[in-house]
């Protein structure tokens, strides 16, 4: 089969990524329009003038910086927790052989493909006997770590010639010397590509928010984004201003790990 040049490529791939910036170019464009432009049939593609309104909304709201704020503590916490446990998880599927580990990795895998909704109702349960219904330790207890950030780990460890864990062993270090000092330095791919993960699951999560969450100096920004659209009426302006700002942390972490997170995707396949 005769591979297509590398313009040719490009010719094809180049709708499809204006298809999927139309979403995001659209957003930007409305979130400088007024309520009135927004829901004007048909949709104006250009604004007349540029109008700050929405931004002004939002950002004169008391309690989006406290939105803000609990969105960062959840999203930074549940990064760093799926760092530190999915590396060590992932390093002792990789590296460590012990009775049922197969047995145990395959259970862990088979639980990824159950959707929230299934446990939904038990953690409901559990935050309830523990007292945290309405605090964010609802909303971090069940991120601190994920099937998907021990799988990346184990997948991307497994990759790694073992002959330098096995010199530094030979040296006297034990596992989690040789895990800190060795190994986790040369696994910046999946480092950023766990964090990109993590962060983009907390930080855009609505659904268990909403039901967890009841008082609104709790809310998180996705939740609390939320209260701008009304059963009469909804401030358009201002939530795709919010939506705007809620995007620019993501793009902006994307952006910074891109390289990693791609080499990551391309290192890290179906081994052992």
């Amino acid at each position: 089969m005769k591979r297509l040049p590398f313009s040719a490529w490009h010719f094809v791939l180049a709708p499809l990524a204006l298809l999927f910036a139309l979403p995001l170019a659209w957003l930007l464009v409305s979130s400088v329009m007024s309520n009135a432009e927004i829901n004007r049939f048909p949709p104006a593609l250009i604004p007349h003038g540029i109008k700050l309104d929405g931004y002004r909304y939002v950002l004169g709201n008391a309690l989006f910086p406290r939105w803000f704020l609990n969105s960062f503590i959840v999203s930074a916490v549940a990064v760093t927790a799926n760092l530190v446990l999915g590396s060590l998880g992932g390093y002792a599927f990789a590296r460590i052989r012990f009775a049922g580990s197969k047995l145990v990795l395959g259970l862990m895998l088979a639980t990824m493909v159950i959707p929230f909704q299934l446990t939904m109702i038990p953690t409901f349960l559990v935050m309830k006997e523990l007292g945290l219904i309405d605090t964010l330790g609802a909303l971090i207890i069940p991120s601190l770590v994920t099937p998907l950030s021990v799988f990346l780990f184990r997948q991307f460890f497994v990759s790694l010639p073992r002959e330098l864990e096995e010199a530094a062993w030979i040296d006297g270090c034990g596992r989690l010397r040789i895990l800190v000092s060795i190994v986790l330095p040369l696994a910046r791919p999946a480092l950023s590509t766990v964090a990109v993960l993590t962060f983009l699951a907390t930080w855009n999560d609505l659904t268990w928010p909403l039901i967890a969450i009841n008082t609104d100096t709790t809310y998180t920004l996705q939740l609390g984004l939320t209260t701008f659209q009304g059963q009469h009426h909804t401030q358009w302006a201002a939530v795709m201003a919010g939506n705007v700002i809620t995007v620019l942390p993501v793009l902006l972490g994307f952006l910074l790990a891109q390289k990693a997170f791609i080499r990551s995707l391309a290192s890290t396949g179906l081994k052992g």
